[in-house]
């Protein structure tokens, strides 16, 4: 049986994974009786931590949110896996954060074991971080929305728009999307009477956040795909398909997620749906893939192609092009 200071250190992990444990269970685990895990139990509590009885016909246990932070328990996976988490966050988009995240890793890895302090700094010490160059967005913003989003509370906020006209929006928050470089939030504008996706750090909330409000019927199942699409598809003034003669793995690492939408056809082809600022735009994009395409029902994208290489033929000097 295990010493009692170790039992305790393991029950607290295990209320810490899931969110409802039975006694029975507990006992299990432990591999003691239901009796000790109730005095367990109570020891926890008298050491500060909120665990609660949940009612039902076979009764357990839950840990509750505390004054204070408890211990928090990882395996060697986990904890490799919050330090890379840190680490990455320390050169992300959000304003701040950076130092935040330096301190917290500091913290981390002074408690680490050395086997795993190893080889978290390896990869620190081999790893070069290029930090994107672009807008970054308010941590208390992202709060905000997230709070709204979780109650489903109205959020009113100024807009300012791709073109750098300023709005007043009040909106119904749906999720919050992160694509890497930038956040982005889906909600129902009210006053447009329609789903909108925004980024995040192009607007600035007023509170306090309005009513709540009665969930709708969400613009998409994926939502991940919807917000895709309006990032990719959308949010351009031309649109077009093209059929990829690349397998969609092997257009997945040239073709990024904000660049364009694939499905497979087959093994060897893809479909890709994007937007463009213009036809040209386009035609000048898709060329420089370095893949053998169709056009899918566009004809205009066909004729920017044509102009396209002409001009190209001309430059090079070995003649106009036939398209």
């Amino acid at each position: 049986m295990m010493e009692t200071s170790a039992r305790l250190l393991r029950l607290l992990s295990l209320l810490q994974t899931r969110r409802d444990w039975s006694g029975a269970e507990l006992a299990v685990r432990l591999g003691v009786t239901d009796r000790t895990v109730r005095r367990d139990v109570d020891k926890l509590r008298s050491l500060g931590y909120p665990v609660n009885a949940v009612a039902g016909t076979a009764g357990g246990y839950r840990l509750g949110a505390g004054a204070a932070l408890p211990p928090l328990l990882l395996d060697d996976e986990e904890a490799v896996a919050v330090a890379i988490g840190l680490r990455t966050a320390s050169t992300g988009a959000v304003a701040g954060i950076e130092e935040t995240c330096v301190r917290a890793l500091a913290k981390l890895e002074q408690v680490l074991p050395s086997r795993l302090r190893e080889r978290v700094r390896a990869l620190g010490a081999s790893t070069v971080p290029l930090v994107a160059v672009g807008p970054v967005v308010d941590p208390g913003v992202l709060t905000v929305l997230a709070a709204a989003v979780r109650d489903r509370e109205r959020v009113r906020f100024d807009y300012r728009s791709h073109g750098g006209e300023s709005s007043r929006r009040d909106v119904e928050p749906l999720r919050l999307v992160h694509t890497g470089r930038r956040w982005y939030l889906i909600g129902f504008d009210v006053d447009r009477g329609d789903w909108r996706t925004f980024r995040v750090d192009r607007l600035e909330p007023r509170v306090p956040t309005g009513p709540r409000f009665a969930p709708r019927e969400p613009p998409a199942e994926d939502l991940a795909e919807y917000a895709q699409r309006g990032l990719t598809v959308r949010a351009y003034p031309v649109q077009a398909t093209v059929l990829l003669r690349w397998s969609v793995e092997r257009a997945r690492e040239v073709i990024s997620v904000t660049s364009g939408q694939l499905v497979a056809v087959d093994e060897g082809s893809c479909l890709l749906t994007a937007g463009a600022p213009s036809w040209e735009g386009m035609a000048s994009w898709l060329g420089m893939l370095g893949c053998e395409f169709e056009v899918v029902g566009s004809p205009e994208l066909a004729e920017a192609l044509v102009r396209v290489s002409q001009r190209l033929g001309r430059a090079s000097g070995r003649g106009a092009g036939s398209g």
